[in-house]
């Protein structure tokens, strides 16, 4: 009796599982087609990175902050502006966009005098809008290589139909980020491409432990329907998951908050993109390859006629 109840329970928690499953994949397919709305849309909100723009380096009192300076800079620009420590006690990076024909660009010791007198522009350079364009160029060359080699990679070490859904996965991760940011126009520039970069490997990461599970799962019980056998590898790899996982989301959050306004971007496109990554490697990745038939047939060595044998 006991027994029975036991493998009741099982079932119960496994259909759970298929339930959760289907749901959050449905629910990853319509962010994903909100998320290129978006895109579509708004577009991204490019930085000084993509768009070109004016990097001043300075020098001043050691005691002036970053809060002090940047609503000065704000203030006399009419734009954001992105305030960086230069590796120095008292050195900033000051980086804007070039401000429009005929105004010119304003003198920064005039705009910061209410902090100090002692104040030293180091040097001035305009990095032009074809260079901006560039980057943005090479960035989305970068995507797409990284993406084609991981493709390549995953197609080697699993079945085809088990290697669409990490890659798939993939996709969503970066489609949801990227989506979040054109809805809310947060600034798009270098350090959030890192985090994107980032996010590929991190949840391809987590995609392949779970899809080295189902492998064996399905070598070990060819018998077991693949639902089963997907829930089973979530229910093995999920403790490691939320493990790593947390622990990973708490130094994000860490760098979200003291990291200060030049790692907002970063920290926050690593933020989402982890918990999204997340999601996607237990849901998206295990759900596709169900929905393309795989099962342990695929995975059976057959005898050749010539007597080798073939996976």
């Amino acid at each position: 009796m006991m027994t029975i109840n036991i493998n009741n329970s099982n079932k119960k928690k496994s259909n759970n599982y298929s339930q959760l499953r289907y749901i959050s994949s449905a629910v990853s397919v319509v962010f994903m087609l909100v998320a290129i709305a978006f895109l579509s849309i708004n577009g991204l909100n490019w930085g000084v990175d993509f768009t070109g723009g004016v990097i001043t380096e300075v020098q001043m009192d050691p005691t002036i902050t970053m809060s002090e300076i940047s609503p000065l800079l704000q203030s006399a620009l009419n734009q954001n502006v992105n305030v960086i420590e230069g590796g120095e006690m008292g050195r900033w990076i000051l980086r804007y966009a070039e401000p429009t024909t005929g105004i010119g660009i304003p003198d920064i010791t005039e705009v910061l005098a209410p902090l100090s007198t002692n104040i030293q522009v180091l040097n001035t350079s305009i990095v032009g809008s074809q260079v901006g364009q560039e980057l943005a160029e090479q960035g989305g060359l970068a995507i797409l290589v990284s993406m084609l080699c991981i493709m390549a990679y995953l197609s080697y070490r699993f079945e085809w139909r088990l290697a669409s859904g990490a890659l798939f996965a993939l996709l969503h991760d970066v489609l949801f980020v990227l989506g979040v940011f054109a809805a809310l126009q947060l600034e798009f520039n270098l350090t959030v491409f890192a985090a994107i970069l980032a996010i590929i490997g991190y949840s391809l990461n987590d995609s392949i432990i779970i899809g080295d599970r189902i492998r064996e799962l399905l070598i070990l019980k060819p018998n077991l329907a693949i639902a089963d056998v997907n829930n089973d590898a979530i229910g093995a790899t999920l403790s490691r998951t939320m493990v790593t996982s947390g622990t990973t989301l708490m130094t994000v959050s860490a760098l979200w908050l003291l990291g200060g306004e030049p790692l907002n971007g970063f920290s926050v496109a690593m933020f989402i993109g982890l918990i999204v990554g997340t999601w996607s490697s237990i849901a998206v990745s295990t759900t596709l390859p169900e929905f393309w038939g795989l099962n342990a047939r695929h995975y059976q060595v057959v005898e050749l006629k010539k007597g080798g044998y073939e996976d």
